[in-house]
Formats: structure tokens, C-alpha cells, sequence
């Protein structure tokens, strides 16, 4: 079964991810492009099978006060916004360091307001989002995108895409937890 996914994955999903990155800049338009790439890290997320395994799980663990589709949706939002971000970062050039660190700087800050039950709620977010389905499609399409700028390189513009990109539902998660509850 995994060489089967494995081999799907190589002959549908990156070449696939890598057309539509490529296809973007010839648009011109930033709109359009922030938009797409914001949805693409959103229907990749929502499809992420260990997304929806961890917002199974803490909905049981809950009692329901968590519901799971709220939760793949935060998740989702939060992806989807980061690698927007991401996309941002390849076209205006920003240092992948900076925008870590103040990421990360935000995550600081939210963790001493957030409810407890939500920082390793959060954590895991970030962590599951890294899965079989989210990984190929955003990567392929960051590497896609920054291949067909000229002056840029697809390995350094892509370095990060994916540590920055799950940043996103981390900070969703804890957002969520200092709203909702």
C-alpha cells in the first residue's frame, strides 16, 4: 500500500503541485496567487488523514467541547495562511530566518495566554501537518513557484517552506483556545 501511495504521490501530486507553482507567477497578479496558494495549503490540510486522526481524537478526549470539524478548520486556516506567507516570502525575498523567528516569538507569547489543554493541542497540530499529503503538495508548489522567477533558486527558496508553513496551526490552535475558551 505505501509503495503504491509513495508512487502516486511522485507520478500525480508533485508534478501536479509543481505546474500549478509554476503556472502562478505567470498571472501577475498577487492576489490571485496569495489566494490559490491559500487554498491549496487549506483542501491539502483538510485531506491530511493524520489531521483528522488528532481531531478525532481530542474531540473524544473532550467530551465533544472541541469539536473535530472546528479543529481541522483552525488547522486548515492556519496552514493555509502560512503558506500564503510563504509564497509572499519567495516573491519579496524575506529571510526565511526572520520570519521563524517572529513566528516562533508569537507562539512564545500566545503559549502564557492559551489555556493549558491547548498548547500540546497546538504542539500536535503543527506536528500531524506535516503528513504524506500536506508535505508533497506544498513543497511541489513553493519549488514550482520559485523555479520559474528569475534570479531564484527552487532549493533555497523552498528551504523552510514546510517549518514555516506549520507554524501556522500551531498559532491557530492557541488563538482558538484563548477565544473560545
Amino acid at each position: 500500500g505505501l509503495v503504491l501511495f509513495l508512487l502516486g504521490i511522485e507520478s500525480g501530486i508533485l508534478p501536479m503541485g509543481e505546474a500549478i507553482g509554476s503556472e502562478l507567477p505567470k498571472r501577475r497578479s498577487l492576489l490571485l496567487i496569495v489566494a490559490i496558494a491559500f487554498l491549496i495549503g487549506f483542501a491539502a490540510t483538510i485531506a491530511e488523514p493524520d489531521v483528522l486522526v488528532l481531531s478525532g481524537q481530542i474531540d473524544r478526549v473532550s467530551g465533544g467541547s472541541i469539536s473535530d470539524n472546528i479543529l481541522v478548520y483552525v488547522i486548515g486556516i492556519g496552514i493555509a495562511f502560512f503558506v500564503a506567507l510563504a509564497i509572499l516570502r519567495i516573491v519579496f525575498g524575506f529571510r526565511m530566518a526572520y520570519l521563524l523567528t517572529g513566528s516562533y516569538l508569537i507562539v512564545i507569547v500566545l503559549s502564557f495566554f492559551t489555556p493549558a489543554e491547548f498548547v500540546p493541542v497546538a504542539f500536535d497540530a503543527g506536528g500531524v501537518t506535516t503528513g504524506p499529503m500536506t508535505v508533497p503538495i506544498i513543497l511541489s508548489l513553493g519549488i514550482g513557484f520559485s523555479s520559474v522567477l528569475s534570479g531564484r533558486s527552487a532549493i533555497s527558496d523552498g528551504f523552510g517552506l514546510i517549518g514555516l508553513a506549520s507554524v501556522g496551526p500551531i498559532i491557530a490552535v492557541m488563538l482558538m483556545g484563548i477565544i473560545l475558551f
